[in-house]
């Protein structure tokens, strides 16, 4: 598998119809759970590797559970193995505070048109 999600149920649900394995996390503590077991190849309590994580390349988080996950998920980013991250906004739209994607880029490059 390619991709694994990481947010909350109903996108889970979606991710799943497009053949995107995924779990949902409802606090902080579910989620730097699952991304622990995803980014360290741990096991879960069965002693099985979690569902649809053998091979993931590229791991989609809400932007609600990247924020839970903070500092994690930036030594994560800065230290450039896989898999590589992608934060999208979630059920209830974007946080506030939170650039798009295009205002990254503009702040980047420096051009505003």
């Amino acid at each position: 598998m390619d991709y694994f999600f990481i947010g909350d149920s109903e996108l889970v649900t979606a991710f799943r119809f497009v053949g995107i394995d995924g779990k949902a996390a409802v606090n902080p503590e579910e989620t730097r759970s699952i991304f622990n077991r995803i980014t360290r190849n741990w096991n879960d309590t069965a002693g099985m590797v979690l569902p649809g994580v053998e091979g993931c390349r590229i791991l989609i988080l809400t932007e609600e559970a990247a924020d839970w996950l903070g500092d994690d998920l930036t030594q994560w980013q800065l230290s450039g193995r896989y898999p590589l991250v992608v934060e999208i906004p979630g059920t209830l739209g974007r946080l506030e505070g939170r650039k798009t994607l295009v205002d990254s880029i503009r702040e980047a490059v420096g051009i505003h048109v």
